[in-house]
């Protein structure tokens, strides 16, 4: 094969490759790869597939375009249709990767770019607290309306891929062969734990606590002992102790819950008066105000009013019950599949990326308790490729 046959074939892996990275920096080159890397693999002439989620997600897709054409302002809903192109990363990476070597590259570049947003982020935590000491405010009052964001432009995206890069090379760490990049995942892991706690995001905090406790039960079950005296340390820190009483005794209106409870009981009168096919895509947000439950006061408590904060009540309200059991069908699934490839042979090279995929699903779905998670593109996208990879090592 000639030097341009074999870019040729290259190039579908390394687009896809790069689509993967970009996502920690901008969407908009990471989607404009993807395109580029599906036009390469058509030309390369490869073989197109897509991992073994597609029917469950085929009835998620339906569900969605009828609830769309049902709703009562269909045209409100196509940005929920267009993100249908973010699914295209899981065809790709599983179209072009072929094996452990290709997706550690991938995950540990992860872990330089999540780093370098890591270090970022601190700087940024360092002057948010220099202008609360200028404001003469008090900075956990200050601080937790607009927290450190990283190369992304909210905290919630970036704390949401912060915990599958960390979930990633937490597997990676845990259950990969010796390798020399060991020491350097050690560190990034540090970095991508601290940022995190600066955060101050809790949905995070509790997703990948949920995780870790699932990677650290399958390695060492006995260092899920030492978790409590890790936990103990961190609340030394005050700002991190404040957010997390504020779960129970919120700083008044500051970081209330109380919006949420408005929310969710919002979202269960429209489930009840749409079960099967929900109000349609973006119409939760459009029409909250008409199923706000009448005896909650005015004016509303401080939040946001977009969504639902849970996504298993928005995609039931939004697009149906039966439009949210395809989905849980496909988490449940890939928690399935990777288990019993896990159960034979130990997962074989591939046990890593197997647990890491589990992991992200287990983080992802508790998370999602408190946040509509798999709405935000970047972090669906991190998502697709995590299960992707696991799907690739059941095939190793």
């Amino acid at each position: 094969m000639n030097d341009r046959a074999q870019a040729l074939q290259r190039a579908p892996y390394l687009l896809t490759a790069g689509a993967g990275i970009a996502i920690l920096f901008s969407i908009a080159v990471s989607q404009s790869l993807m395109a580029m890397a599906f036009v390469a693999l058509l030309v390369a002439r490869q073989p197109i597939r897509f991992p073994p989620i597609k029917f469950p997600l085929a009835l998620f897709f339906l569900g969605t375009v009828i609830s769309m054409a049902l709703a009562d302002n269909p045209a409100a809903g196509f940005p929920q249709i267009k993100k249908f192109y973010v699914y295209l990363i899981a065809l790709l990476v599983f179209s072009v990767y072929r094996g452990m070597a290709q997706i550690r590259l991938t995950v540990l570049l992860w872990g330089a770019a999540a780093g370098l947003s890591a270090l970022l982020s601190f700087a940024q935590f360092v002057h948010k607290y220099r202008q609360a000491e200028q404001a003469n405010a008090g900075f956990y009052q200050f601080y937790v309306g607009e927290r450190i964001t990283g190369f992304m432009s909210h905290w919630m995206t970036f704390g949401g891929e912060e915990m599958i890069v960390l979930l990633m090379l937490a597997a990676f760490l845990f259950f990969a062969p010796a390798n020399r990049w060991k020491p350097a995942a050690w560190a990034v892991v540090a970095l991508l734990a601290a940022s995190m706690v600066l955060g101050l995001t809790r949905s995070v905090w509790l997703g990948t606590a949920a995780a870790g406790l699932y990677l650290l039960w399958s390695w060492n079950r006995r260092l899920v002992l030492v978790v409590p005296v890790l936990v103990a340390a961190v609340l030394l820190i005050k700002p991190v102790r404040e957010r997390a009483i504020s779960t129970f005794r919120p700083h008044g209106d500051t970081d209330s819950n109380a919006f949420r409870v408005v929310v969710w009981r919002t979202g269960l009168r429209m489930i009840r008066a749409h079960p099967w096919f929900g109000l349609g895509p973006e119409e939760v947000r459009l029409e909250l105000a008409q199923y706000l439950p009448p005896d909650v006061p005015r004016p509303l408590p401080t939040g946001w009013y977009g969504h639902l904060h849970n996504f298993y009540l928005h995609y039931a309200a939004e697009r149906g019950i039966p439009t949210l059991l395809a989905l849980l069908w496909m988490l449940g699934k890939i928690v399935a599949d990777f288990a019993r490839r896990l159960r034979r042979e130990g997962g074989g090279e591939g046990r890593w990326v197997l647990h890491g995929g589990m992991a992200v699903v287990i983080g992802v779905m508790v998370a999602g308790f408190f946040e509509v998670n798999l709405g935000d593109s970047e972090v669906l996208t991190l998502f697709l490729i995590s299960v992707s990879f696991g799907y690739v090592a059941c095939e190793s």
